[in-house]
Order: C-alpha cells, then structure tokens, then sequence
C-alpha cells in the first residue's frame, strides 16, 4: 500500500510562502483577509487529510483543494502554489496517463481562471502552468520510486519467511532423524536391561543401562547442536504457510505490515487465532480475495482478517469460542463485522 511520507509533510507547507506574502504587501480588505486566511485553513486541513488516505480516497480531498484554490484566485493570485500541490498529489495517486488528463484539466481551470479574474499578473497562467507540470512530474517520480521500495521490501520479507521456513523443516528433518535412531536404541536397551534384570544377571543389566543413559545424553546433546542458534519465527512461518494454502485454493492474498515480535504465550496464540481464521475464510467464503493485515497501535498490535465474500449470517461454532476464549487470555476480544467479512483483535503490548 502507497503512502505519503508523514513525518516531513509539515516541511512541505512551506511552498504556501507564495500565497501568503501578498497579505503583507497588499492592502486588502478585513474581509478579503477573512476569506483569504478561512481558504488557507480549509486548504490545509485537506493537505493533511490526504496524508491521513489511501491512494483510492485521495480524490475527495484532490477536488476540495482545486474547488479552494479556483474560489481564491480572484483575491490572491498566489494560489497557483496551491494548483501545484493539487498536481503533485495526482501524479502520486494515480497512474502516468490520469495525471497527464489531470494536468490538463488543471491548467484548463488556470486558462479560464486567467481569461476572467486575473487581472495585472500578465505570468499567472505561464507560471501555473509550469509549476502544474514540473510539480507532478515530482508526484509520478515520487510514486515511482514508493512503489519501487514498497516491492523490495516485500521480497525482503518473503525470503525471509521462506528462509525460517527452510531452517525450521531441516530442523525437522534433523530431529526425526536424530530421534527416530536414538529412540529406537533406547527402546532396545531398556528391553534388553529388563530382561536381563529377570534373569537376574544384575551385571550385565547394569552395563546396558549405563550405555542407555550415555545414548541419551548424546541425544540431548545432539538436539542443542541441531537448534542452536535458531531463532524462532512460528508466526512468521504460519502466515507463509496459511497464504500458500489459501493461494492453493484460488484466493489471492495479501499480506500488509511487519509481523510483531511476540512472547512464546502469545504467538502460540496468534498462530492458533490465525488458522481457525483463515480455516473459516477457506470453508465458509465465496470470495476470492483475503487480506492478512499487521498494524501497530497506540493499544497494541492489531491483527485483521478480511475478505470480499459476501457473509450473511456467522454461527457462534466451537472455533469462535475458541478463539474468544484464547483473546480474553491476553486481555483482548474479537470484532467481526459481515459482507464483506472482517475479524479483528488488537492484542495488548505485555499481554
């Protein structure tokens, strides 16, 4: 998902110095003044709002700034910085060719703005123009380049869920093998000890005893050796495993957010919460999309399930229950809300 950077979104403003610095050098009116700062305010709170959306909303807030800067004009010819922002935001919220149709409608809003208002700024037009062009080339650049990062960052993070998928099955593998031989050795010299015992050759008994005891500890130490250094990642892991199963049944998912480090308690938990999730979407949705979905809170971590099935009743089942009963555990609860369907819990931070 496609986001404006937040944190210097306030640097950004400072492009308005050309709207404001004719309030200094003008003599306008009291009400000229009102109407120029209430405009400024207004046109604010929708640049901000946009950082607050998704790239499929941000066209609300797009037409808000352009229907401001259009009605201030007349007053204060700085407002082509404002046609700027607007051309910014619709080269990064949409693709190369709607921000070319965007951009001409916006410079057909400046050629009529320039043909009926704009009187002694012989510039205003060129001038708009060129900030329209060269300020949504940033946009179409700076989407680019998010997107760009958005995809390796993914890639990133798959290999490193198949990485702990790979260690985790050769560990696996590793123990059965380590177990199945060591075990089988066990088995054999107790049998061979409690025979021995009842024949009462205590001697001899004695001896496959001890090298019972030595076969164990081996195998102990041969487990260390096999775990060592092996940082578990079960939740990471699941939510591979659980996307390849749904991908297998014809679902197209999505997986959003970085997975939180969790204590052993909860990510038992989480892991157990999940599948009966997505267990659910797999038996009871007539969907075919899923969106997993990590997020952290000021409350804490919050997990989201959802899917664009069409859901009209949901039966209270013993995997509801469940997972209710596991949520209450961790000091949280289960919300759900139906067509589309969508499970939601925020696990607490130090559940």
């Amino acid at each position: 998902m496609l986001e404006l950077e937040k944190r210097l979104s306030w640097v950004y403003l400072i492009n308005l110095i050309f709207y404001i610095a004719p309030f200094f050098y003008i003599n306008y009116s009291l009400e000229q003044y009102f109407w120029m700062t209430l405009a400024l305010l207004a046109f604010v709170g929708c640049y901000y709002r946009i950082y607050r959306c998704h790239t499929t909303q941000m066209w609300l807030p797009i037409l808000l700034m352009t229907a401001i800067a259009s009605a201030i004009t007349p007053l204060n010819y700085g407002s082509i910085s404002m046609f700027a922002y607007v051309s910014f935001f619709i080269g990064f919220a949409y693709s190369f060719r709607q921000f070319l149709a965007g951009a001409a409608a916006l410079i057909a809003v400046l050629l009529l703005l320039d043909h009926f208002f704009v009187k002694g700024a012989p510039y205003f037009l060129l001038y708009g123009s060129a900030l329209v062009l060269a300020i949504g080339v940033f946009g179409v650049l700076d989407r680019a380049r998010r997107a760009s990062l958005l995809k390796e960052q993914r890639s990133a993070e798959e290999i490193k869920q198949l990485a702990t998928i790979v260690e985790r099955e050769r560990i696996a593998r590793d123990l059965h093998d380590i177990m199945g031989h060591s075990l089988s050795g066990i088995v054999l010299k107790a049998d061979l000890a409690d025979k021995l015992l009842q024949q009462q050759q205590y001697q001899a008994a004695s001896q496959q005893l001890q090298e019972l005891a030595f076969i164990a500890r081996e195998s102990l130490s041969q487990v260390r050796q096999t775990v060592s250094g092996y940082k578990h990642k079960g939740l990471a892991g699941e939510v591979q495993a659980l996307s390849s199963k749904l991908r297998d049944a014809g679902f197209g998912v999505d997986v959003q957010g970085q997975i939180p480090a969790l204590s052993a308690r909860e990510e038992t938990a989480v892991v157990l919460i999940l599948t009966e999730l997505v267990t659910n979407v797999l038996k009871h949705s007539n969907g075919n999309e899923v969106q997993i979905r990590f997020s952290e809170t000021t409350q804490g971590y919050q997990l989201m399930v959802s899917d664009n099935g069409n859901t009209k009743e949901l039966r209270q089942g013993n995997g509801l229950t469940g997972i209710q009963e596991r949520l209450a555990a961790l000091n949280s609860q289960l919300e759900w809300q139906l067509s589309p369907s969508r499970f939601t819990f925020t696990l607490p931070k130090g559940a």
